[in-house]
């Protein structure tokens, strides 16, 4: 039933039939371009149909990110707030005094930076302990802002709290906790 010749004619005709095709769409590409006009030019202008006017701002400058009083926050922060914030940390920190993948945080306000014994710390944040040695509460801030910004290097993969009331909980949450 198959033979050489069956096979070499099977062939063929799946051959052909994608070469056809090939032709077929080089032939098309060719006579109708779908794209800007005036060809395929790199860095021409393009005309567009219809134009939508934006206001400019200030010449470019950044917006400047307001102060925050970090006193007052801490004045009127909720601890229970922070038990939910502290949902984020859970999954590498504990409060039962062990720790996880990073150091427990029992009594972490006001303890020394890279301080808990027996956790390996990295060196970038134990080169950090040099320059503020403990974790106040606007230390504690800071860090937990922007972890990553604070010690350059940091193993703690977590981008940080952007809200500052959700940071003032998150403190006052831990300055609760013994």
């Amino acid at each position: 039933m198959f033979n050489t010749m069956t096979i070499t004619k099977a062939s063929g005709a799946l051959i052909g039939s994608l070469l056809a095709l090939l032709l077929l769409f080089w032939a098309g590409s060719s006579l109708f371009y779908v794209g800007p006009p005036g060809g395929h030019g790199e860095g021409e202008e393009i005309a567009q149909a219809y134009t939508i006017p934006v206001e400019e701002t200030g010449g470019g400058e950044a917006e400047v990110e307001e102060e925050i009083d970090f006193g007052a926050l801490m004045a009127s922060a909720d601890a229970a707030k922070g038990e939910k914030v502290f949902g984020k940390c859970k999954a590498c920190h504990k409060l039962d005094g062990s720790d996880g993948i990073g150091p427990h945080l029992n009594g972490v306000v006001d303890r020394a930076v890279a301080g808990v014994g027996g956790f390996g710390y990295s060196d970038p944040m134990v080169a950090h302990a040099a320059e503020a040695p403990t974790w106040t509460a606007d230390a504690l801030q800071a860090f937990l802002a922007n972890p990553k910004g604070v010690v350059a290097g940091t193993k703690m993969s977590f981008g940080g709290l952007p809200k500052p009331e959700d940071r003032a909980n998150l403190i006052a949450y831990l300055q609760s906790q013994p």
